[in-house]
């Protein structure tokens, strides 16, 4: 069984800072992609961001030069730091991997349980 928890979560005042974190465990043979999605009330899940095995990074428009992504692949954690938030960042936010269990079973998704963030004042 595959777990990923989450930590970091938390209230902000607008400008701040969080550093949301995440570490996989469990029969894990290897993860080719760790990110973190969001999801604010009323909308669709969306991409935050997004780093590969290889060290390929994706960001949207929405958060390029205010979050950054980084990955331990020893340790199997992802994390994000935020910077310069926004009210627009508030939202709960997911932790995704793509995880194989053997050298010979595609990766599958694998998801956290998900910690809100709150920007505001």
């Amino acid at each position: 069984q595959v777990q990923l928890v989450e930590s970091g979560g938390g209230l902000v005042q607008p400008g701040g800072s969080l550093r949301l974190s995440c570490a996989a465990s469990g029969s894990i043979f290897s993860i080719s992609a760790m990110g973190w999605y969001r999801q604010a009330p009323g909308k669709q899940r969306e991409l935050v961001a997004a780093i590969f095995s290889g060290g390929r990074i994706n960001y949207p428009d929405s958060v390029k030069g205010r979050f950054t992504i980084s990955r331990d692949n020893a340790k199997n954690t992802v994390d994000l730091q935020m910077n310069s938030l926004k009210p627009e960042d508030t939202a709960v936010y997911y932790c995704n991997a793509v995880i194989s269990l053997s050298a010979s079973r595609p990766g599958s998704n694998y998801w956290g349980q998900g910690t809100q963030v709150t920007v505001s004042s």
